[in-house]
């Protein structure tokens, strides 16, 4: 057992060594420094939070000494100090520190990630080192000195002059380049003074004798023109001590030791986004080269609660978003949500309280009219001539106005309990569930037709309008239906449709008439054969026999003629499944002959097989192939009577996606453009004698009554007529 547990703690400390990251951050500066303690400490911030994450820090002391044979003894102690310790990543802060590591790398950190942070005037070309390019990416320092000058001069709009400090430092030269390229464009607002070359005493002398309107602009000033070396802290408060102008600055370190403020870099903000892009190569294993360098330094207006006191300074107006140091203790401010919610909480009570006194007031009056309400909705609904009922997510019915109830031959009362099924069809109430279903799912509405059987044989034709309401609470109450009856609209249609059949009476007659034109022919021929026979002696019991059987062939090729011309005139009650072959075969039996006698070809095109079927009106549907092909017919034979070219009619039968599609295209010449769009409309025709009602009817069968489609088109000189129907119930 001992065993076992010393094996599982090996285990378990080789894992924890394995897991834990190890991070070198090298300092170019000292401990003590601002700038680099602020950045130490943003780091070590967000690597606490992690026991796996464990952090190195050395420093360079490159402003205190800075040369190529320090850099060479740094080299070599670090070799030796770190010769048996691998780093994930290293953070460089500040300039001497990533130029050191981009020279010492390849000896030191060999293929090591190094992040940057408080980088002045960065140089790309210095990745190109060692070809480095790859190994490093991190954070840009940038002072912006115009936004400072823009600051300065919108805060002191009388300024007269602004001295500008800064020391011959690296830095500071690298500040003066900068310095110099502004200066000429804001010379003639006021007068610019740059000061690098001054011993202490002689910069306070100079500074103290300044005028009211003048400001300084503190850079740095870490050697006077002597050598001496000041902390950041020393040389802003001997300046501080004999000026009496405002001290603006370009760190965040300057604050509460002078300055106050202006736009200002931030030490914190440059060591929080390179300790993230740290955390994001140590915890999530990202490559550096895909961390792209933070171009913009993440700089802030801040400024200094006693020093803008001091010169009554007001930034309001300049800045929005801004942050102050040492502002005077406020309750208020401190506890401000605080505050903020329980004078809220209060205001909230007071409200209350006076609401709920009117509303025990309101309730009595909203009671009262709620009664009289009721009683009006009671009423109103009573009037509606539609029948309503409403229902709950059950499927019973809660109630009814009177229209639905004397429909029903019930009473109101009895109406309440009972379910689709009590009044409906099964077929109809089932249907009628599925949808109330479906509603009750998506909350929208339904619109949808159905027929009523009623028991002294009445047929009635309604509407359903149907849509979900809710509870006072939000929740769903049920479905209300209001029922249309089209009972009227829909006979009116069929009349019409009727009509529109009895309308092409003429062409069917003449229809019939070349259909029965040859077997008269045939029966003549074998009543005259026969007749000779006999008055020659010559009549045999086989010819008597096969005169009947042919006779007999003749007459019933007439009889099926004349069943069709009735199936076409009798009216479909209700949607069937019918093959289109079957209606076109019927079509040509009544007029096929007459379209071939008039010098027309009409030719089937079956492109997707015979088997194709359409779900609707079988008779109707008959009727608008037939208005289709008479109209082609007549046009052929009224524009090619004179040249007697001969016609052709041709129809395409195919599938359409969910549907059959039928095309009747004919080359009698195409349809004026101007009233093409007009020709489904009721009453329009071109025709002398025409009644407007044919193409009409077509449509309203196809699209109203089958939930199909149609239309026309010319395609160069024919006119194709599209139809669109479905081919199996919704």
């Amino acid at each position: 057992m001992k065993k076992i547990l010393i094996l599982i703690s090996l285990v378990i400390s080789l894992f924890a060594k394995e897991s834990s990251k190890e991070v070198l951050l090298l300092h170019s500066y000292h401990k003590g420094y601002k700038w680099t303690d602020d950045i130490s400490n943003a780091i070590e911030k967000n690597f606490n939070k992690y026991n796996n994450i464990n952090l190195t820090t050395i420093y360079m002391d490159t402003k205190r000494v800075s040369n190529q044979n320090y850099y060479v003894k740094l080299k070599e102690l670090y070799k030796e100090q770190f010769l048996n310790r691998r780093f994930d990543v290293i953070i460089a802060s500040d300039n001497s520190a990533l130029e050191f590591l981009i020279d010492y790398q390849n000896e030191l950190f060999p293929k090591t990630p190094i992040l940057f942070c408080g980088i002045n005037y960065f140089d790309e070309k210095i990745l190109e080192k060692n070809d480095m390019k790859d190994y490093i990416s991190g954070v840009i320092e940038q002072v912006d000195l115009e936004k400072n000058f823009e600051l300065i001069s919108k805060l002191h709009p009388n300024l007269e002059k602004l001295v500008i400090i800064n020391d011959k430092s690296k830095t500071g030269l690298i500040m003066k380049n900068d310095l110099n390229k502004l200066i000429p464009k804001y010379k003639n607002r006021f007068e610019i003074e740059y000061i690098d070359d001054m011993q202490m005493n002689e910069l306070k002398k100079h500074v103290s004798n300044s005028s009211k309107n003048t400001a300084l602009l503190f850079v740095l000033l870490f050697k006077d023109k002597t050598g001496k070396f000041f902390t950041y802290k020393e040389s802003l408060e001997h300046i501080k001590s004999f000026s009496n102008v405002p001290i603006y600055g370009l760190w965040d370190f300057y604050l509460n030791y002078g300055v106050i403020g202006g736009l200002l870099t931030s030490a914190k903000a440059q060591g929080d986004a390179a300790s993230k892009m740290a955390l994001e190569i140590l915890l999530e294993n990202k490559k550096i080269k895909d961390i792209p360098i933070l171009r913009k330094s993440p700089n802030q207006y801040m400024f200094d609660f006693n020093e803008l006191k001091k010169f009554d300074i007001n930034i309001q107006k300049y800045v929005d978003n801004y942050i102050i140091v040492n502002r005077p203790f406020s309750f208020y401010r401190k506890y401000k949500l605080l505050v903020n919610i329980t004078i809220a909480t209060m205001l909230v009570f007071i409200i209350l309280i006076i609401l709920m006194r009117a509303n025990i007031n309101r309730r009595k009056k909203l009671q009262r009219d709620l009664s009289n309400r009721l009683e009006f909705d009671k009423v109103l609904l009573d009037t509606i001539p539609n029948a309503i009922y409403y229902k709950n997510v059950d499927g019973k019915f809660i109630g009814c106005n009177l229209a639905f109830a004397n429909l029903m031959g019930l009473n109101k009362e009895e109406v309440v309990g009972k379910n689709a099924f009590d009044f409906f069809p099964k077929d109809i109430a089932e249907k009628n569930t599925k949808v109330d279903e479906k509603l009750l799912k998506t909350l929208k509405t339904d619109t949808s037709e159905m027929a009523l059987h009623f028991s002294n044989k009445e047929i009635k034709y309604f509407i359903l309008n149907k849509a979900v309401y809710k509870n006072i609470d939000g929740r769903i109450g049920g479905i209300v239906c209001i029922m249309d009856d089209i009972t009227e609209r829909v006979q009116q249609k069929q009349f019409l449709i009727q009509q529109s059949k009895l309308a092409e009476m003429g062409d069917m007659v003449a229809a019939i008439a070349h259909q029965w034109n040859e077997p008269l022919v045939e029966l003549s021929a074998q009543v005259q054969d026969i007749q000779t026979s006999y008055l020659l002696n010559e009549l045999k019991d086989t010819q008597v026999e096969e005169f009947v059987n042919d006779s007999m062939i003749q007459i019933q090729y007439m009889s099926r003629t004349l069943n069709d011309f009735r199936n076409f005139l009798k009216p479909s009650t209700k949607k069937v499944i019918f093959p289109i072959k079957k209606a076109l075969d019927e079509i040509n039996e009544i007029i096929g002959k007459q379209v071939f006698y008039s010098n027309i070809n009409m030719t089937f095109n079956y492109l997707d097989g015979e088997n194709l079927v359409v779900y609707g009106y079988e008779n109707e549907f008959k009727q608008v192939l037939l208005n289709l092909i008479n109209n082609a017919k007549n046009k052929i034979i009224e524009n090619f009577a004179e040249s007697r070219i001969k016609g052709n009619i041709i129809i395409n039968i195919s599938k359409f996606q969910n549907y059959n599609k039928i095309e009747i295209i004919d080359d009698g010449g195409k349809i004026d453009e101007k009233i093409i769009s007009s020709i489904f409309e009721p009453y329009f025709t071109t025709k002398k004698d025409g009644t407007g009602i044919g193409l009409y009817m077509a449509k309203v069968i196809v699209e109203d009554k089958m939930q199909g489609f149609i239309k026309v088109n010319n395609v160069g000189n024919n006119v194709v007529f599209t139809i669109i129907v479905p081919y199996k119930k919704d």
